[in-house]
């Protein structure tokens, strides 16, 4: 018993050491995220948007955006991809054998016909059965892709990439709505660097509950779904601070599958998409960073703190566990899939500070938090545990996590001011105190659920989410 008692001592005092490690990386985060902030703002004005959406003198961007069996929504949405406020731009919908209407009432719409197409196969794919444009000049700028089912939102985003014509591609989710300026936004960075860019993201919001009109948002209003609200708080939490931190110092690793730009070359030399990723975005990421670094090339990957995205979420529990199963056995999945990267002096910061990160602070705090459970139980059943002491520590991370959500949420309606009422501003935040305790004990139920997937090797597809639609104003 007293080994017993030993073990769970020095187990409290690595959980303690680990604590104040955690919040002292949160807290340099924290800093280098207002610093990225601050700088963004103040370099902004350098090169105007205005300038590039009149020009003819900019990079050509093909928007990538994969579609199985959405024949409620299709049509709507490749409208709003297509009212781009960019001179020299294409929109590539791939139909990923879909066994509903999705390609007939494209067809019919937008008066699409099959043409001749060269085509090459440069990133490995399921069979493409043909490509489609419309008769109608209106929609010039649209090409439609039928293929094979792969299975996967990889496999179908590598067919359009292999399809589309520019050198650089945004690729994103139909469901998206995408601000009108976004792609002027997400290419400035590879025009005003000197630096090689080959990668740039920017902030995703939620779209459940906000209002559009002609395929661009009328009115953002907070979520009124429970399950919306917290993952609204998680999005700001995660974009504004987490991201622009890991810009500041060109550590990103994740740029989202809904929302990214990348350079066309190099992601094809990568390899792209893997089709057996569950968490696709974040594994190209980190092979184009192995790329960059193997060529010793340097390169910089782009966050931007501007709401260019809106995306509908789970409103469920059953789809949101489905969705952050899927996210975590994809964590892990691409963690042991590089696991030699780690420490590698080979790979730069990318080995030695990136990755670690996503090891230690992301990866293992579900793990040591069920472990911690576990413990606290033994020493309530089988010693004296010193309660006063557990109240104080956990009463200072509960403090912790909220005043980084709060200093969040704080920033976010200063910049942007997306809500216009105070009542939702007063409801968003006391979802702040809420959340810790409802919604991040889900998310490491999620957590551990996914990498127990892994590890049976469980298999799990591209897999369909319920959809509520959009809020549309009528005219």
């Amino acid at each position: 018993m007293n080994i017993l008692k030993d073990i769970l001592t020095g187990y409290e005092k690595l959980i303690s050491f680990y604590a104040i490690l955690y919040i002292f990386v949160y807290l340099i985060l924290a800093i280098l995220s207002w610093v990225a902030i601050k700088r963004y703002y103040k370099s902004k004005y350098y090169l105007l948007k205005e300038i590039l959406v009149k020009s003819n003198h900019v990079v050509g961007v093909s928007i990538v955006a994969p579609a199985f069996n959405e024949a409620t929504t299709i049509v709507y949405n490749v409208k709003s991809l297509l009212f781009q406020e960019y001179p020299k731009f294409e929109v590539v919908i791939v139909n990923d054998g879909s066994t509903d209407q999705t390609l007939d009432k494209l067809i019919a719409e937008f008066s699409l016909i099959k043409v001749d197409f060269f085509y090459q196969e440069k990133i490995p794919t399921q069979p493409v059965r043909g490509h489609y444009k419309s008769t109608n000049p209106i929609y010039s700028k649209l090409l439609v892709v039928d293929k094979e089912n792969g299975k996967s939102k990889a496999d179908a985003s590598n067919a359009g990439i292999n399809s589309a014509k520019y050198g650089l591609f945004l690729c994103t989710d139909v469901d998206c709505i995408l601000r009108k300026d976004t792609i002027a936004m997400l290419a400035k960075p590879f025009m005003e660097n000197t630096e090689k860019v080959i990668a740039t993201g920017a902030a995703i919001r939620i779209s459940n509950s906000c209002e559009f009109k002609d395929g661009m948002l009328y009115q953002s209003h907070f979520p009124d779904n429970f399950f919306a609200r917290f993952q609204e708080l998680e999005y700001i939490r995660s974009f504004l601070f987490g991201r622009m931190a890991w810009s500041k110092v060109n550590g990103l690793l994740l740029v989202s599958g809904g929302l990214g730009m990348f350079d066309k070359e190099t992601v094809i030399e990568a390899g792209g998409y893997w089709h057996k990723s569950l968490g696709e975005d974040m594994e190209l990421i980190t092979r184009m960073r192995k790329l960059m670094h193997t060529k010793k090339e340097k390169f910089l990957i782009i966050y931007i703190p501007e709401s260019l995205c809106w995306t509908e979420v789970p409103s469920s529990m059953t789809i949101f566990l489905r969705q952050r199963v899927r996210w975590a056995r994809g964590l892990i999945q691409t963690l042991y899939l590089h696991k030699t990267t780690v420490f590698n002096p080979k790979y730069g910061a990318t080995g030695f500070l990136v990755l670690p990160y996503y090891i230690f602070f992301e990866f293992a705090v579900p793990i040591l938090e069920v472990i911690g459970l576990l413990v606290l139980l033994v020493d309530f059943f089988f010693f004296n545990i010193n309660f006063p002491f557990l109240l104080v520590a956990s009463g200072f991370v509960y403090l912790f996590y909220i005043t980084i959500t709060l200093i969040s949420v704080l920033l976010d309606q200063l910049i942007y001011k997306h809500y216009s009422g105070i009542k939702e501003i007063i409801i968003l935040i006391a979802m702040v105190f809420i959340e810790p305790l409802v919604f991040h004990p889900i998310n490491v139920f999620a957590s551990i659920k996914g990498y127990f997937h892994f590890l049976r090797q469980k298999e799990q597809h591209w897999g369909v989410m319920v959809r509520q639609g959009f809020n549309n104003v009528q005219k």
